[in-house]
């Protein structure tokens, strides 16, 4: 009875998921606990080598895995990737947008080339893949869409400059999002990470002393992991979310509220 009642709560079987930044970190992360809960995964990023390893890996643990290079910061490419999914697997279930990039750079040493890449990853795409699949999911009565947002959407920090506008801006996309598809069944949320170990904030943990320091920060005592993601992913992605939408959630031990 237990089981039966946690598998209409929260399976996924029988449900599709696109997965953004899906060959590494959190993306890649997020992936695998939608497959293992039983959705079929389409897996893209730029880079077709990793995405291949990473949709080979999930075959091998039994998963339904697809991918599909594209440069998500290149609007042409996002809009050939839609065909393509479209054309393959047909309208997606499930929307999660992890590709991003961060550049670190002072302010003052920002440029216009350095903004406007980091705008067309980190915001374009998610607008644009919305603009793809909402109206759609919304058409068919049933969606989610996961955006991953950041702590630099609330907070300055690290020489946030491009990165934490875009962030910003993508926990106001949500909202734009669910206020526009909720009504009909797609609840939109994001998703706000702590400070975790990825191909993005590889430099930082670099530094064993600032790795300590934000470990202290949190109400939890330790940096964040990316099994620490699976949870709140699936729950997202579900049944069991028909009633959250708009809503950007901290995965962070308490550091945003420390």
């Amino acid at each position: 009875m237990v089981d039966a009642y946690l598998d209409q709560l929260f399976s996924l079987k029988g449900r599709k998921a696109l997965v953004t930044g899906g060959s590494s970190g959190i993306g890649l992360a997020i992936a695998g606990v939608l497959a293992r809960a039983g959705a079929e995964v389409v897996l893209t990023a730029r880079r077709r080598e990793p995405l291949a390893g990473a949709a080979r890996e999930l075959r091998g643990e039994g998963a339904t895995a697809d991918w599909v290079a594209a440069d998500l910061g290149d609007r042409a490419e996002i809009h050939r990737l839609a065909d393509t999914v479209l054309e393959r697997h047909g309208v997606p279930d499930v929307l999660v947008n992890s590709a991003g990039v961060n550049l670190r750079p002072p302010l003052s040493q920002l440029s216009e080339g350095d903004w406007d890449r980091t705008m067309r990853t980190n915001l374009d795409a998610p607008f644009l893949l919305g603009q793809r699949f909402g109206p759609q999911m919304a058409e068919r009565g049933w969606g989610r869409i996961i955006n991953i947002s950041s702590q630099q959407a609330i907070r300055a920090f690290g020489n946030s400059g491009a990165y934490g506008v875009s962030k910003a801006a993508l926990s106001a996309l949500t909202r734009s999002q669910a206020e526009a598809w909720s009504a009909r069944g797609v609840c939109v949320n994001a998703i706000a990470p702590g400070f975790v170990k990825t191909p993005l904030t590889e430099p930082v943990f670099s530094d064993p002393a600032r790795v300590e320091a934000m470990a202290l920060r949190t109400m939890a005592g330790r940096n964040g992991e990316l099994g620490d993601f699976a949870g709140v992913a699936v729950f997202l992605a579900s049944d069991a979310c028909s009633y959250v939408t708009g809503q950007t959630l901290f995965v962070d031990g308490g550091f945003s509220s420390h």
